[in-house]
């Protein structure tokens, strides 16, 4: 359910700066997701076409870009993409890791006519 304050995020962002560039028409919003961000996009996709109705945006593509999940080991320094299984270090198996990459959530561009 959160996807909904998600969308509604994205909108104001997107009316905010369209407004600023005196845009009559939200075309299109480029967005970039990380893996292990919990966005699921089908739902931002519902959520966008209800709440876009009415504005300058409704119409406007939602372009989803998946960003892969990167971790690195504290024990060892070790850079990685975890399989789906788990998110041992492949080169010591420790499990003290942090996420590096793929928790990332943002509107990146905004089409506008």
């Amino acid at each position: 359910m959160h996807e909904l304050a998600v969308t509604q995020s994205i909108l104001d962002i997107s009316l905010r700066h369209a407004q600023k560039a005196d845009a009559k028409r939200i075309t299109a919003i480029n967005l970039v997701i990380g893996r292990f961000s919990s966005i699921v996009d089908d739902s931002v996709q519902f959520y966008w076409d209800a709440i876009a109705e009415g504005t300058i945006a409704q119409g406007a593509t939602l372009h989803f870009q998946r960003i892969p999940g990167e971790m690195t080991c504290r024990a060892c320094g070790h850079i990685f993409q975890p399989d789906d299984v788990t998110f041992a270090c492949p080169a010591c198996s420790s499990l003290s890791v942090r996420i590096t990459k793929g928790d990332e959530f943002r509107v990146d561009s905004i089409d506008v006519e």
